[in-house]
């Protein structure tokens, strides 16, 4: 196979500024989109999980059966992971009645073992180097748990430590400016970077979409749950037309 079959075959996005951007309002629509079908609907965590669970599951099915990039269908699958990780992490949480710290820090060591797992097998953890059907399996099966592990951390973070929705966006979008930081003035690894990122956008947009529709009482704005997604989806359809979005190049 060629250079350029070979590059045809990488699936995932350039990291680019869009790309975040992008991310942040997934990550808010996984909240509201989740716990608008686990809450407002009646229908639980559990089967809420599973619903989710068998979209998530059939998104990663056709984005590795997929022979190049498609945005459209690479944010429905990221989509899906941070619906299935909302509904998750609050069954483990809430249900399973482990709390937010035992859960934060089960997530935590789920999602450390599977990057590691992933390095120790391929070498790489890079987004460059996801061009095969067992990378893509690692990227998917890493980001479901980065997303579940961002729900159980913002929850536990709002609520928990008593941060606050809003004080609790402020910690998650201060870490990631400080990334940003390290990005641009060190040459500290830039896979771990885009991981660390990565993880964090996910508690972000867990509490801003807390923060959209929780109660007054609550320290949120009580915007019903469906109003609040159907915005995020419509700015997030308008930035995937609108950006720029290419696949990453291989790492050579």
């Amino acid at each position: 196979m060629n250079t350029t079959a070979k590059e045809a075959l990488i699936k995932v996005p350039a990291v680019t500024l869009g790309f975040w951007v992008i991310k942040i309002a997934a990550t808010t629509l996984g909240e509201t989109g989740g716990d608008a079908l686990s809450m407002s609907l009646k229908l639980g965590y559990l089967l809420s999980t599973v619903i989710f669970a068998v979209i998530f599951a059939a998104a990663v099915f056709a984005q590795i059966r997929a022979r190049q990039f498609h945005p459209v269908l690479y944010w429905i699958t990221i989509i899906a992971t941070t619906t299935v990780g909302t509904t998750l992490a609050d069954f483990a949480d809430r249900s399973l009645g482990i709390g937010y710290a035992g859960g934060t820090s089960l997530l935590l060591l789920l999602l450390l073992g599977s990057l590691l797992l992933w390095y120790r097998t391929l070498g790489s953890i890079a987004v460059e180097t996801v061009s095969t059907p067992k990378s893509e399996i690692f990227y998917w099966v890493t980001i479901m748990f980065s997303q579940t592990l961002g729900t159980a951390l913002g929850d536990w973070t709002a609520d928990s430590a008593g941060l606050g929705y809003l004080g609790s966006a402020a910690l998650f979008g201060g870490l990631l400016a400080l990334i940003a930081l390290v990005y641009w003035k060190t040459a500290f690894s830039r896979p771990l970077l885009f991981w660390g990122a990565f993880i964090l956008t996910r508690p972000l947009g867990a509490v801003v979409g807390d923060f959209l529709d929780k109660p007054h009482e609550n320290g949120g704005l009580d915007l019903s749950r469906f109003t609040a997604s159907a915005i995020l989806l419509v700015f997030i359809v308008g930035c995937i037309a609108i950006l720029p979005q290419r696949a990453a190049q291989k790492s050579h």
